[in-house]
Order: C-alpha cells, then sequence, then structure tokens
C-alpha cells in the first residue's frame, strides 16, 4: 500500500471492526502520527498483560481438555447435556490455543508480524468460536427448558445431538465468514524509515457497512442470545419452585435438577458478565468514533478483551464445584486409583475398573447420577 496520510488513518480507524483476536494496529499508528503514548507499550503495563493472557490461557486450555477428556472417558458422563458442555469446551480451547497468544503478542509489538493468513484466519477463528459458545448455551438452555418446563419424556437423542452442534458449526462458519472475507493486509509508512503491517476490515461499500456487521454481531453474539438464555432460565426457575412441595418421591430429582440449573444459569451470567464490557465497548466505537481518539484506547481495549476471555476457562471451575459428577470425575482424573468408598459411597455396585490406563493405574467410572449431567 501507498504511504498513508493522517486523514487516511483516521477514516480506515472508524470502519475497522474490532475483533477479539486482533489488536488495533491503527489506533496504535494513529496515536504515533498524533505524538500520543501508547500505554500497552509501557514495561510494567507489558508485565502485567503477559501475566494477564498467560493466567488465560493456562486454566483455559488445561480446564477445557479436562473437560473434554472426562466426558469423553466417563460413560455415565455420555448424555446430551455434557456432548453440548464438550463442545463449547472444544471452542473455548480453541480461542486459547489459537487466539489468545497471537492476540498478546500483537498487542506487546503493536503491529501485525504473522504474515497475511494468518491476518484472515485468527479474526475468522475468533468470530467462528464465540458464535459456537453462544448457540451452545442457548441450545442446552433450550433443552432444559423443553424437559423441565413442559416434562417431556422423549429425549433429546445423542443422533440428535450431534446433528445439532455440527449444524452450530456450520452456521456459525457462515456467521463469521466476512470477518475473512472482507479483510485486508496492509503496509502502513508512519516514516519512510518507518513501517508498520496491519490487519484491517475492508468493506465493498461505505463505512456503514461495517457498522451494521458490528451490530448484527452484537445482537447474534450477545443479545439474542442472553434474552434466549435468560427467559429459558427465568421459566425453569419458577417452574422447579412452584412444583417442590415436602414429601414425595420426586423432591430429590427436583432438588438435583434445581441444583443442575443454578450451575448452567452460573456459566450464562459469568459469560454475561465477563463479555458486557467489551461489546459495550465495540458499540461506543460504531456509535461515536471519536471514541478512537482516547489517549488509552487501546489499553481500555485490551482490558475489556481481557475480562472477555476469562469466560473461557471459568466454566471448567463452575462445573467442577456446582456438579458432582463433574467434581468426582475430575477428582478421579487427577488422582489414579482413587478410593472405591470415596468415589463409589451413592452406587458402589455401579462402578467398574478401567484396566486401559498407563503405569497400572485403576480409574473407575463415576456412578450415574440423575441430573443428567
Amino acid at each position: 500500500m501507498d504511504a498513508m496520510n493522517e486523514d487516511n488513518v483516521t477514516r480506515v480507524d472508524t470502519d475497522a471492526y474490532i475483533n477479539c483476536c486482533t489488536v488495533l494496529d491503527i489506533a496504535v499508528e494513529g496515536a504515533l502520527l498524533d505524538g500520543l503514548e501508547d500505554s500497552t507499550q509501557l514495561v510494567g503495563v507489558q508485565v502485567v498483560l503477559i501475566f494477564a493472557y498467560s493466567a488465560i490461557i493456562l486454566f483455559g486450555v488445561s480446564g477445557n481438555s479436562l473437560v473434554i477428556y472426562v466426558v469423553y472417558k466417563f460413560r455415565n458422563l455420555h448424555t446430551v447435556t455434557n456432548f453440548f458442555i464438550a463442545n463449547l469446551a472444544v471452542a473455548d480451547l480453541l480461542v486459547n490455543a489459537l487466539c489468545l497468544p497471537f492476540t498478546l503478542m500483537a498487542t506487546l509489538s503493536g503491529e501485525w508480524k504473522f504474515g497475511q493468513v494468518m491476518c484472515y484466519l485468527l479474526p475468522y477463528a475468533q468470530g467462528l468460536t464465540v458464535h459456537v459458545s453462544t448457540i451452545t448455551l442457548s441450545v442446552i438452555a433450550l433443552d432444559r427448558y423443553r424437559s423441565i418446563v413442559h416434562h417431556t419424556d422423549t429425549k433429546m437423542s445423542k443422533d440428535v445431538c450431534v446433528v445439532v452442534i455440527i449444524i452450530s458449526w456450520i452456521s456459525s462458519a457462515v456467521l463469521a465468514s466476512p470477518l475473512a472475507i472482507f479483510r485486508e493486509y496492509v503496509t502502513f509508512h508512519l516514516t519512510p524509515e518507518h513501517i508498520i503491517q496491519g490487519c484491517v476490515e475492508k468493506w465493498p461499500g461505505s463505512s456503514a457497512d461495517g457498522t451494521m456487521y458490528s451490530v448484527a454481531t452484537f445482537l447474534l453474539q450477545y443479545g439474542l442470545p442472553l434474552s434466549v438464555i435468560s427467559c429459558a432460565y427465568a421459566c425453569i426457575w419458577s417452574k422447579l419452585r412452584k412444583h417442590l412441595s415436602p414429601g414425595g418421591g420426586h423432591v430429590e430429582r427436583h432438588r438435583r435438577r434445581r441444583k443442575t440449573t443454578k450451575m448452567l444459569a452460573a456459566v450464562v451470567a459469568v459469560f454475561a458478565i465477563s463479555w458486557l464490557p467489551f461489546h459495550a465497548f465495540q458499540l461506543a466505537v460504531d456509535i461515536d468514533s471519536s471514541v478512537l481518539d482516547m489517549k488509552d484506547f487501546k489499553l481500555l481495549y485490551t482490558l475489556f478483551h481481557i475480562i472477555a476471555m476469562c469466560s473461557t476457562f471459568t466454566n471448567p471451575i463452575l462445573y467442577g464445584w456446582m456438579n458432582r459428577n463433574f467434581r468426582q470425575a475430575f477428582a478421579t482424573a487427577f488422582k489414579c486409583g482413587w478410593p472405591e468408598g470415596v468415589l463409589g459411597r451413592a452406587h458402589s455396585n455401579d462402578m467398574v475398573r478401567d484396566k486401559t490406563l498407563r503405569h497400572k493405574c485403576t480409574i473407575s467410572t463415576l456412578t450415574q447420577d440423575n441430573t443428567h449431567l
């Protein structure tokens, strides 16, 4: 790209969509042209950012990998809801493994150093995985709404579950495709001696195209899923409260369902709270482009991004803390040969031994819990 003046930089800045996998290289260029200091280039700030991103990556990769492993390993966890939870873990794992390391490196360097292919791939991967996460959370809530509120005896089969998961990935791939199609790998000439690479969105029409896509993405990734999920869990909560009566054989079943619903509602709450600042910041940029002129614009973006990415490692913590089956599965995965009296105190006769593990490590299959998680 030929040398660009300050007006051109400002125009591209306004049109660019803030994606979770990219850093605002153009905003940095504008700051350099205006003589402003980029706070993310301060040594102290960079140390904090390295620590924060490294912690998220470590906890996210280990926690989500553990969720995927225990759902695969233990037969009693082979339920429809758990398959959706594993699908959610796969999406979060991809974010931690494919996006966050590159986001950190690009933030620290102040430019895009990963080439043209990654310029198209990384933002697309981020958009894809976020769409998968929100669709999966919505499907889990609707499935529980169907089974609890309407007392549907016919549960979703595992084959149908697999089809739903495949459809969620295909539809997410389509929804995220503009992030790869309308993108450009550019070279910015700050001075004759100073050249940096950038990865920006480039829409064929006016700047309104990028704004419309940003608003649509906010609705599809945050507004609509949050509305669906909140409504579903509100109905479930109301139903459980009305039908909990003392005595009777279904009290224990309702207690377990309520505990399970609390866990899933907590997952939704974490998603809503963690992503709200980031989405609100994006809308602020779309509505008022003067936000881009803030001195600490890139630092604020990075902080909101860190808060949003915390949702990628909190789900395994919630599963282990609020659900007995996952808690037992995690304990078994970490402690081979866990005493049978501890893991099987409720239904010890249902436990079987898995003799295929290495190092002669015996792992017990966890007892079936009526929570269906």
